[in-house]
């Protein structure tokens, strides 16, 4: 029998492709399925343990890191949240940034190659905002600097695919951020005149002899002002970050996305505008006592139950606005088995 002798040439082509897949491990989730690659071929506990020493070590060094710099930055941010009923729905962004996170879990990519050290540009440029607002002692520029530096954090730590799974939720960390001051000022500004127009218009069409005088309303013998603390900014926040997580985790068209974008600020105007007709019937009708009652206690609960059922019911009529229907040929119909 004729033997056959290995070729010395591919056992040497051989040993530095092995080496590398050797050195192309990819971390995963502690408990995910692993991807059939050479690295699979290490032990099961011993991948584990090397698994959890590194989220264990990333997550001390980058949120031990990002405590010790942004500390003062959260603190600012808690104290605008406690002191400004605008932006009082701070408290409530993280929390529910977490949980979009927690249903979107099962798409998370468990195969991103870590580290991603792209991440350290963002990094760079937080440190770099972060400094830029605690010179000029801007609290929204700060903020903005937490925010990168957590998209840089998660990209850096778990990787490319990674950041972009978690983006939505990052996005929305944006909403916990105050307005800068001029921005906040021309908003409410703009905000205050529409809702005095558009309540004037309401108040017309209801019988009413309602005169608009720049945010001052005239109804008969009554005067009612539409202040800055009326004109709707916290309505048009809540507005905002209630539709940016809807179409986050929704699955629709992309033009039902931007309608419902776009719905924000006639939805929130709107809105606002039935507090301060409901406010002027109750002056009219009833009394000025019912009618100062009404906008200190009940009215902010009656703008956010009518802005949800203005934005749902829009939700629901671009979803019955358009029916997807299958299109054939009549080609395609005719080769089609005729049913007996």
């Amino acid at each position: 029998m004729a033997s056959r002798r290995k070729n010395p040439r591919h056992a040497k082509l051989n040993r530095p492709r092995a080496a590398s897949e050797a050195r192309s491990t990819q971390f995963h989730w502690p408990g995910s399925a692993r991807s059939e690659s050479p690295a699979a071929a290490v032990p099961g506990s011993a991948a584990d343990e090397q698994s959890r020493g590194y989220w264990l070590a990333a997550a001390l060094v980058v949120g031990g890191l990002g405590a010790w710099m942004f500390w003062p930055t959260i603190a600012d941010l808690v104290a605008v949240w406690n002191a400004e009923p605008d932006y009082s729905h701070g408290f409530l962004v993280a929390p529910f940034a977490a949980t979009m996170l927690w249903m979107r879990r099962k798409s998370f990519p468990a195969d991103s190659t870590v580290p991603g050290w792209g991440g350290l540009v963002l990094l760079v440029v937080s440190v770099a905002v972060r400094y830029a607002g605690a010179r000029l002692f801007l609290t929204p520029l700060s903020g903005w600097a937490l925010v990168i530096w957590l998209a840089g954090a998660v990209w850096l730590v778990a990787g490319r695919r990674a950041l972009l799974w978690a983006m939505p939720a990052v996005l929305f960390l944006m909403f916990m951020v105050p307005v800068p001051f001029r921005i906040e000022q021309l908003l409410s500004w703009h905000l205050q005149t529409a809702t005095t127009r558009i309540s004037t218009v309401l108040l017309e069409c209801l019988g009413q002899p309602a005169i608009a005088e720049g945010h001052t309303l005239h109804l008969g013998q009554q005067v009612l002002e539409v202040e800055q603390a009326c004109s709707g900014l916290r309505m048009l926040m809540g507005i905002a970050a209630v539709a940016f997580a809807f179409v986050a985790l929704q699955r629709r068209p992309w033009w039902e996305k931007l309608t419902l974008i776009l719905a924000v600020a006639p939805v929130a105007m709107l809105a606002n505008s039935t507090r301060v007709v409901i406010t002027g019937l109750l002056m009219q009708v009833v009394s000025g006592e019912a009618a100062v009652r009404f906008s200190h206690d009940a009215a902010g609960w009656v703008t956010i139950v009518c802005a949800a059922a203005l934005f749902t019911v829009l939700a629901a009529y671009l979803r019955r606005l358009i029916v997807a229907v299958e299109m054939e040929t009549g080609r395609e119909l005719l080769r089609r088995p005729a049913a007996l």
